[in-house]
């Protein structure tokens, strides 16, 4: 069965035939980019109708299907309890007592905990979060949270895959991300409001068949702003991004042209969830600053995960992203992943395994212009 645009990009692969028929200097590395192009073209369009199949019934299940309690906050003033304010918080175990509690709310004492920052004595039911915004310092979780299939997110992550040409190859990220400050909502709780968050990531491959070499490396930098509700999140953000060959490359490849890709760039961001479990999501970058690569980037794609505590039984996940890049011709790669995911709340990290298919031009951008398809498992923790 051919793929859905295919009359489209027959059209673009018969013009490079045609081009080397008529004599014209087409090589067949131009042809391999052309068709790499055009398979990532091919797989994104299949993505983009897969992500919309997904959005047009999601939309109205999110409408008739309550989201988990794990998942979805009442933000409601009646969900909130607080406790008295004139108490200080070191003596709040003897001042909110299982009486003051029942007197003042339906829930048991042993369902309250603290919330907010600093000396705040707001105190919050287990299934509630404080309802208004407030400021905070080093808060609990992220508003806009990592695409789970985006091959340059800063998380930790180790997969081993196999590429056509390359072999078995080692793609590593060692990085993290958190939350600095935050005008919003508190609590264990998917959070809503304003957040400034700080990030980081390098991101090594090693040859497997080499002894482990180090092939080449891109790090990442970014401070994200977000905003976001319960169902929809924008980011703003800015990133840098530059890309570093290996020692053990560079020897045993003395005549490979070194490019210093690099790009700084500002990023506008958006996801939707109709329900908890299913992100969909778009962004687009604008580097104002660029080496060997070109200004815009695009990316787009779904996350289905667990959004709650899902216990040491965990869950399925599955996730997709398309990323297209101006220096490549708006080519680039597509990546689908699928597996079992665990998490503690819907504030916390949380933690995969699955495998994944990566298609396109390749990940590490010292090969900017390469194509890699490569299938491999691996295990992923993002923030």
């Amino acid at each position: 069965m051919p793929l859905l645009p295919a009359p489209f990009f027959r059209k673009i692969s018969d013009r490079w035939s045609l081009a080397k028929r008529l004599g014209f200097p087409v090589s067949r590395a131009t042809t391999g980019r052309c068709y790499s192009r055009t398979k990532t073209w091919q797989l994104s369009c299949w993505m983009l109708v897969i992500g919309v199949a997904l959005f047009l019934p999601a939309t109205a299940l999110g409408q008739a299907w309550p989201v988990p309690s794990h998942a979805a906050p009442d933000w409601s003033l009646s969900s909130l309890r607080l406790s008295d304010q004139t108490n200080d918080w070191a003596h709040s175990s003897s001042a909110v007592s299982s009486e003051s509690l029942l007197a003042d709310s339906n829930h048991d004492a042993e369902n309250v905990l603290p919330v907010g920052v600093g000396t705040s004595h707001q105190v919050a039911t287990a299934g509630s979060a404080p309802s208004g915004h407030h400021w905070q310092v080093m808060p609990q979780g992220l508003i806009y949270t990592s695409y789970l299939a985006g091959e340059k997110e800063s998380r930790i992550r180790g997969v081993v895959n196999y590429e056509r040409d390359n072999g078995w190859i080692w793609d590593i990220t060692l990085g993290g991300r958190a939350g600095i400050l935050r005008y919003g909502t508190a609590g264990d709780r998917q959070p809503e409001g304003f957040q400034v968050d700080i990030e980081g990531a390098g991101a090594p491959r090693l040859d497997l068949a080499e002894d482990r070499d180090v092939d080449a490396a891109d790090f990442r930098f970014g401070v994200p702003i977000t905003w976001g509700t319960q169902h929809h999140q924008v980011k703003l953000a800015y990133y840098h991004l530059s890309s570093h060959l290996g020692d053990e490359f560079l020897l045993k490849n003395p005549g490979f042209n070194r490019l210093n890709y690099s790009r700084d760039e500002i990023v506008l961001g958006y996801s939707y969830r109709p329900v908890a479990p299913l992100r969909l999501y778009a962004e687009a970058g604008w580097a104002f600053f660029a080496d060997v690569a070109e200004p815009w980037e695009f990316q787009f794609g779904f996350d289905f995960a667990p959004a709650g505590a899902t216990g040491i039984d965990g869950a399925p996940f599955v996730a997709a992203n398309g990323h297209l890049r101006e220096e490549v011709d708006f080519g680039g790669n597509f990546v689908i992943q699928a597996g079992w995911a665990w998490r503690r709340s819907p504030t916390s990290g949380i933690f995969r395994a699955g495998v994944q298919y990566f298609n396109g031009k390749s990940e590490q951008f010292s090969f900017f212009d390469d194509y890699e398809s490569k299938f491999g498992a691996g295990l992923w923790y993002d923030f």
